[in-house]
């Protein structure tokens, strides 16, 4: 594939690997969480053989393809309103083809094919490979969906297509699917049980991304910590696994270091942690590796042991906070964000003063705060009552957010004065002038130009913060450059 430059999409240049004597066009929009993004470069690979490049000019595109997120009700309302402009568009080209994929995909699967049919394919996260068959039977004038979800599947001998790219930083899956059950997700149901990836297939796309010039990956999946590769199958059978697959295994600290070591000059961040399977082999990785990134994303979504309980949340506050301690006791300068859910079923004023008392303990860096919204299917759904009025859940969710923004500020005013190593990921929104990256934190920093160029390692100096950016002046290049 040769790479081209894309102006076109919010003023940045955009790499976009392009295959060529492709004829067709391909135009794709990702919502939701990163696995969504991971997925739909997976998917540009598989259709990338079917004769398709992608493009960022929708009404140019023979086949649009929306990656829908299932998990709160307004991102379902967003991918709807996009769903309304793909059709408004085809009715000028009719020969465009408009699919939904992911996690909507598998839930509503019936009613945007059949009641709706507002789309031509239906497509769920396990189905992708066959896309090549479904396009044969929308050609062919028929509905095409396959939303069955697989034990095996993890596309771990898929090279994806960088969609979007800056060239340096990358996703790569490491898992797939979640077994954890929290009543108020549908990430189980849409898509599938836990399963982990062939660490050498994880090793060789790292290898591969630094061969290209990129400089960080972000080792993904719903649940990282219970990654678990014995050979293939589900980490729910391993007990069944034979006392060589279980002396050989590999699991999240073992694949964090053999990253590590395989590209001692590349950084390495993962998400998403789950606080009931992150164990002290992960942090002290961590520790032995300095390009392992000092961040972890660690949602805890209620402070309130009842909540949690009812969330079907397998740690209470007390063990959260232990882990939170020896987190920090050996990473004293790691960066941790959260997850928060205001209003969810029974919640009372007592259960909210709890989850703020729980923030003042850690003083998370930053954080994503939603109020509860229900989701069909899921256990929450189904035996509680959405019972917390829309008001109350507004005004706990802005209590959440007002006080997320002052321990933001308290943690970003943290590194005044100090030089941290800023990786170039950009140009800054606010300003050409200057350049935006990040540090090990994951906490963004912009910095005047001079003569740096994006995928650059730079010395910084903090002279100056928001409660979300940390403002400075470049001293030269790091040593990792």
């Amino acid at each position: 594939m040769e790479k081209i430059i894309d102006e076109n999409k919010q003023g940045e240049s955009l790499i976009l690997e392009q295959k060529e004597g492709n004829t067709r066009k391909l135009f794709i929009e990702s919502y939701g969480c990163q696995m969504n993004f991971s997925d739909s470069e997976i998917v540009a690979s598989i259709l990338a053989k079917e004769g398709y490049n992608t493009t960022q000019q929708l009404e140019d595109a023979d086949l649009v393809l929306v990656n829908t997120c299932s998990i709160r009700d307004k991102a379902e309302q967003t991918v709807r309103k996009r769903l309304e402009k793909y059709n408004a568009i085809k009715k000028i080209n009719p020969t465009m083809k408009v699919g939904v994929l992911g996690c909507m995909a598998e839930r509503l699967k019936n009613k945007f094919l059949e009641e709706e049919k507002i789309v031509d394919l239906v497509v769920g996260p396990d189905a992708y490979k066959d896309l090549p068959n479904l396009l044969s039977e929308v050609n062919e004038g028929r509905d095409a969906i396959n939303v069955i979800l697989s034990k095996e599947e993890t596309y771990g001998d898929i090279s994806p297509v960088r969609l979007d790219s800056n060239g340096v930083t990358a996703f790569v899956s490491i898992t797939r699917g979640c077994d954890n059950m929290c009543t108020f997700c549908v990430v189980p149901f849409t898509r599938g049980r836990e399963r982990s990836r062939d660490p050498q297939s994880i090793l060789e796309e790292v290898n591969d991304l630094w061969s290209k010039g990129y400089k960080e990956v972000t080792l993904l999946g719903q649940n990282v910590d219970s990654y678990l590769w014995y050979g293939g199958g589900l980490k729910k059978d391993f007990d069944k696994a034979s006392e060589l697959q279980k002396a050989t295994a590999t699991n999240f600290a073992k694949l964090l270091e053999l990253c590590a070591e395989a590209q001692p000059k590349m950084r390495i961040r993962f998400s998403t942690s789950n606080p009931q399977d992150m164990t002290m082999d992960v942090i002290e990785t961590m520790v032995k590796y300095n390009n392992i990134c000092n961040y972890i994303h660690l949602p805890v979504q209620s402070g309130s042991n009842r909540i949690l309980k009812a969330m079907n949340r397998q740690h209470t506050r007390e063990e959260y906070f232990e882990l939170i301690d020896n987190i920090k006791r050996l990473i004293p300068d790691c960066a941790i964000s959260q997850d928060m859910i205001s209003g969810f079923p029974t919640e009372t004023e007592e259960d909210h003063q709890d989850t703020l008392s729980l923030m003042e303990h850690v003083k998370y860096d930053f954080g994503f705060m939603f109020a509860y919204s229900e989701r069909p299917g899921t256990l929450a759904e189904r035996k509680m009552e959405d019972d917390v009025p829309e008001d109350t859940k507004k005004r706990r969710l802005n209590e959440i957010i007002q006080l997320q923004q002052k321990h933001g500020l308290y943690r970003t005013q943290q590194h005044l004065g100090k030089v941290e190593e800023v990786l170039i990921e950009k140009s800054s929104k606010k300003s050409d002038a200057h350049w935006s990256g990040r540090n090990s934190q994951n906490t963004v920093v912009v910095f005047p130009k001079e003569n740096y160029k994006v995928g650059d390692f730079v010395n910084v100096k903090i002279t100056d913060c928001t409660s979300a950016t940390l403002i400075g002046e470049a001293l030269g290049y790091s040593i990792n450059n």
